[in-house]
């Protein structure tokens, strides 16, 4: 079972996400809370294996609930996914570098929802389709003089830079292990490699460091 966190200022978000993810055989509703102080302590005392984030909640806004989560220096992170009705650049960055695995505007539909929280468990992420374009053309542009301080220590192999460049692209593990005829752990593999030696702790960073380092082709 997956084991989900919800919080959500609105009653009615709340019991919605509830209805839908109480349907599924292999998801489980943990706690529900209005506001973001409770998000966390509620988080650090149940340690679900998701917990989905709105970002506008009172005490604590759900980025920052995001960082204290999952954030670089959080020594046991949890897996985020941010649902919210907001798609600003500036949330969707922070958001990301924050730790979390996945970002979703709320009228994405139920689909995408449970295909987010199921994509976090395993150690993938999800971000909605609807904001994907614009953050990869972000990562694709930033500053050249940025790229030589990103190099990695140790030379991605070319097999290791084909599984990148398609983790860049959106591709789900699954999806990479069919374009490039390689089984599902030989995929992990490859991605648990390249965060080694880029020094990345999820997908999400390798597809940034890509598109920062011109690893992935903007067009």
């Amino acid at each position: 079972m997956i084991r989900v966190l919800i919080a959500d200022d609105q009653d009615m978000v709340r019991i919605g996400f509830r209805m839908i993810l109480d349907a599924q055989d292999d998801i489980e509703v943990v706690a529900d809370v209005a506001d973001g102080i409770e998000a966390v302590r509620k988080a650090r005392e149940l340690r679900p294996d998701v917990c989905l984030l709105d970002i506008r909640m009172p005490g604590m806004d759900g980025l920052q609930v995001t960082k204290q989560l999952a954030g670089p220096d959080v020594a046991d992170p949890l897996k985020v996914v941010v649902v919210t009705t907001f798609d600003l650049d500036e949330y969707v960055h922070t958001a990301l570098q924050g730790g979390a695995s996945g970002f979703l505007l709320k009228d994405a539909g139920p689909a995408l929802l449970l295909e987010a929280i199921r994509a976090a468990a395993r150690g993938d992420a999800l971000v909605s389709p609807q904001i994907t374009v614009r953050l990869l053309r972000h990562f694709g542009e930033q500053p050249p003089s940025r790229k030589a301080a990103e190099q990695p220590a140790e030379p991605l192999t070319a097999r290791e830079l084909d599984v990148v460049k398609a983790a860049a692209r959106g591709l789900t593990n699954t999806e990479i292990g069919t374009e490039l005829y390689l089984s599902l752990s030989t995929v992990k593999t490859h991605l648990a490699s390249v965060q080694g030696k880029i020094g990345a702790r999820n997908r999400v960073e390798i597809a940034a460091w890509a598109w920062r380092n011109g690893v992935v082709d903007p067009d």
